[in-house]
This record gives structure tokens, sequence and C-alpha cells, in this order.
């Protein structure tokens, strides 16, 4: 669990108090002893659950693997059921031995995966065969590649809030491919349309009101306009239209707010909390993640980004794929003087922020999804660049090669993870050179799942060149070395997009899985210009969360 979730979650749980008409409601001002907050993260490979207290500590930590299926290639399934049977399992876990009654709220996240429920919320497939247990399309499928061509093809004024070409990952594909693909089995008989982080908040509620922050990210909707009928029906989904989207979402919310009478007696039962705790409207991961970093305090800690606006920071959430969250301005400066003032001012400790640099422009950058309004942080543009696969792609490069039975032999005789064996062996053999430079015969093209930002192609395939006879154990660091090398070559080239495009970025902040290797975090340190100035002539700094 990152301290990005951690902050996250006692935001939702803050809200909850508010609605009650709760007093000081910053957690520096909160004096009511024992406030507990549960926060679920659904990832791709498990589900996490965090305990924090009102001053954001963790105090407990569980975790849960998750099945997924791949039936056939680009095929990516998962099982609402099965999720949600792990989030009850380490809920469950994490508060044990706590006074129940001092939680005072539930907030979940998950990945932007696609869950179908029939009319009476029961799981339908999303598989040729037939397997109703099987009701998630993941986030990470790519089957609809005729769907987003054809999409792509109508150049609807919607695809430039999601950098011009929308992605193979979005739902609005997948769903005409359930409706070409599935007519009878599931597209007749679906009565909901989830997104993971929605269904995660209506199993825990009753409540079927989407977030924000879902679906403006992920479904086309607008912020400020709601939906557009002229693009459903240019696709071929008019169906949407026909019912006031009521299978896709016609009550939204913020996220953060609470829904509904909380958690209802029957998730209480599955999950081992109160019934009527406040259960926040939800988050997509990465978005959490973004959330809680992005404002981190950074004073005293020689950053370039101390004393400067919110949006000269990048958030890069690094897990199974990465993801590029920056902020554009606040919708005017006025607006964000009285944000501040309204909200924040009565119990904040701080130094006031300054307001130079913002401005009521969203930025459009090619090839980077947004700008999305509110979708994470209230009243700013997100922009969110991303790649496909990252750690899956460290680990399908890692574990495909000969020697690495040889080298889970010997870490595993050292009680280290493989990548911590391999970043030691790297420091073995680079001698006196900077471990960069053992690549400099051997360089990846890390689009091995297509490109998603910021030459968005979903066509485009990996590469590697270089490669010699020999497959030992060096050749397999080297290799390891020279993907992670690529993938912090690609988020360069996002943040070059951003800044050509008008962002202004001075520091990078990397949560999630990946952030807890030393050596991608050292290699995005030094690839985007960690020891000076790059070409852009930005200073790029590197905070681990």
């Amino acid at each position: 669990m990152t301290l990005a979730q951690q902050i996250s979650y006692i935001i939702w749980g803050l809200a909850q108090d508010r609605r009650r008409g709760g007093g000081n409601t910053m957690p520096g001002g909160d004096q009511e002893p024992g406030r507990y907050y549960v926060g679920v993260d659904v990832g791709t490979g498990s589900v996490r659950a965090a305990l924090v207290d009102q001053r954001g500590i963790l105090l407990a930590f569980a975790d849960q693997p998750i099945h997924k299926w791949e039936p056939e290639f680009n095929h990516h399934e998962q099982s609402s059921e099965d999720i949600w049977a792990a989030c009850c399992v380490v809920t469950k876990k994490v508060v044990q031995g706590i006074d129940l009654n001092r939680i005072r709220g539930l907030g979940f996240d998950a990945t932007c995966s696609l869950v179908v429920l029939d009319k009476q919320f029961q799981p339908l497939p999303v598989n040729h065969e037939g397997d109703s247990h099987r009701n998630i399309i993941m986030w990470l499928d790519h089957r609809a590649v005729s769907q987003v061509h054809r999409i792509n093809e109508t150049k609807h004024s919607v695809l430039q809030y999601v950098g011009g070409v929308m992605s193979v990952e979005m739902q609005a594909p997948k769903l005409l491919w359930l409706k070409e693909n599935l007519r009878e089995t599931c597209w007749d008989k679906a009565g909901h349309f989830f997104d993971l982080p929605d269904f995660l908040s209506w199993k825990a509620t009753g409540v079927t009101a989407r977030s924000l922050c879902s679906l403006v990210c992920k479904w086309t909707y607008s912020a400020e306009k709601g939906w557009d009928d002229s693009f459903w029906k240019m696709i071929g989904l008019e169906d949407f239209v026909a019912d006031n989207y009521s299978k896709i979402g016609n009550q939204v919310l913020p996220p953060g707010v609470s829904l509904g009478n909380g958690l209802t007696p029957e998730a209480a039962r599955d999950l081992g909390l109160p019934a009527g705790i406040a259960v926040a409207a939800s988050l997509i991961d990465a978005h959490a993640g973004g959330l809680g970093v992005i404002g981190a305090d950074v004073r005293g800690r020689g950053l370039a980004c101390e004393g400067q606006p919110v949006t000269s920071r990048l958030a890069v959430i690094c897990g199974t794929s990465s993801c590029h969250m920056g902020e554009n301005p606040m919708a005017s400066i006025e607006l964000a003087r009285d944000v501040f003032h309204s909200e924040h001012r009565r119990s904040w400790t701080g130094p006031i922020p300054t307001w130079k640099e913002i401005s009521k422009d969203p930025i459009f950058v090619p090839g980077v999804w947004g700008p999305y309004f509110s979708a994470m942080v209230p009243e700013f543009w997100l922009n969110e660049g991303g790649q496909s696969v990252t750690g899956k792609l460290i680990d399908h490069m890692v574990q495909g090669h000969a020697a690495f039975p040889e080298l889970q032999a010997k870490a595993a005789a050292r009680c280290q993870s493989v990548y911590a064996y391999l970043n030691s062996h790297l420091d073995l053999i680079k001698k006196a050179q900077p471990v960069g430079f053992l690549t400099v015969d051997l360089h990846v093209w890390p689009d091995f799942h297509g490109n998603r930002s910021p030459l968005a192609d979903l066509t485009l395939k990996g590469m590697v060149t270089g490669l010699k006879l020999s497959q030992d154990l060096d050749d397999l660091a080297i290799l390891y070395l020279a993907t992670v090398q690529a993938i912090a070559f690609g988020t360069r080239l996002i943040i070059e997009a951003m800044q050509a495009a008008g962002h202004s970025i001075s520091t990078l902040f990397l949560c999630g899985g990946l952030s807890k290797n030393p050596l991608f975090v050292q290699m995005h340190a030094d690839i985007t210009g960690g020891d000076g100035k790059n070409e852009q002539g930005w200073e790029s700094r590197v905070s681990q969360t």
C-alpha cells in the first residue's frame, strides 16, 4: 500500500465527516482520538487493504491475490465475485483487534476494468465460452482493436479529450465489441455496465451512482456537459441514449462524496465492518495514487517544486503499467483562491500556496489522455500519460530468459527477490563504470503491448537489438537493465510531449510497486535529467513515495 492510497482514504473519510456536520476537517486538526479509516485498493493481480488513523499513519495492511484468465491472446478477464471476496478477506484482516465503532469511513479504488451485470445484478459472461463467472474485461484487454479503429475514424469531438485518439483500453470500444460479438449471451441481457471502482462502491452501498473520476477518464463523460448523445449514436451504441444512460450511469458524483446511507447490512457482514459507516464515491487506482503524491509536503527536502504550484509536479504511478498524472492549472486564479480560503484556510498549518502560473485554459497534449476536468483534484484539469506494460514487461523479459531458473535459485539462497538479486549483480559486473553504461550495445523498444502515450499507437510491437549467443546470468541482468531504461525513456517522451504542449514540470513523484525498486527510480532520475538541466531546460528531481 502506497502513501498515496493512505492519503486518499483519509480525504474520503474527511468527506463523510463534513457530511455529518463535523467541525475541523483537516487531519492535523482532528481532535477526536482513535478515528480509523479503511481503504481497499484493487490492482491487476491482488487486492490490498489498509487501516489508517486520522493522522494518516498506517496501522495495518493485508493483501490477497485475485484470479486472472487469458482464454486467448489479448483477452484478459476477471471475476467480480472473486474480487469482492478478496476485498472481504483483506478488510477483515486489517480491522482485527480494533474497536469497530471508531471506523469513520471506507473507500475503494480499483483498475478501470469493465464489469458486466444483468438486470438483477448477476454476472454475465464476457467470453465466447459463456462462463458468467468471468464477467470482467480487464483494463489491459486489447480484443476491441477493430472497434476502436472505427471509433477513431469518426473524428468525433469527444476524442480531443483523450489525446486525439481513443485507446483500446477505454470502455467504449469494449462495449461495442460486446454488442457485436456476444449479443445474445451478454449484450441483450445486460442491465449494468460498471467501471470496477464503481462496482465496488455499489456492492458496498447499493447505490448505482458513478464516480466522476471513472466516467470522465474512461467513458467520454464531460464534467461540464455530461454525456454526448451524438458520439454514442455515431459509433453504434445508441442503446445508451435511448434508456437515458441508465446502464452506464445517469447519476454522477465527485470522488469522495458519501454514498447513500453508507455500508449496507449485507456488505457490512461480508466485510466485517459496522453497517452504516460512510462509503465514498471511488477513484481509479492510478488516480488515487496521483491524488496522494501530487499534494505531498516537500518542505525542507530540497526539491525543485518547493514553493511552486502543484502543477509543477508529475505523479508517476508505476505497477503492472505506469500512469503519468499531471494537473493543469485551476479554472481561474480567483477560483483557486476562493477554494483554498473556503475549504482549507481555517485549519491549514502550512505556508499559503502561491497562485502564479495558474491560468484558465486546459492543455491539450497529442497522444496523452485528457484534459479531464475535476477527475482527480477538484477544479483542476488532469492530463494522463501512460505506458500499457511496465512491471508486466519487466516480468516478461526476466522470466522468459534462459538464465531465469538460475536467477531464482540464487535469489532464494540469499532470501532475496529476483530483482534485488539482479540489482546487486549489476553492481558486481559494472566494475568502475556507471551501471547505465552496461547497455551500450543492448537496446529495448518497450511497446510490447502497443504505445499508450505519446504515440498512441496500439499496433506498435516491442524489439530488442544487440543480442548475442550467450544466455548467462550477466546477459539476463543487462537485459533487465535495458528494459528498465527503455521504460524510463518512455517516461521522458511523455514528459517532453507535455512540456511542448504547455506543462511546466519540475519534479517527478513515484509511487506504486516499481517505486520500491531503487534501480527503477535511479534510471528515471538519470534519463529524465536528474543530474541537471536537459535540453528542454527543466530540472528533473525524483521523489520516491
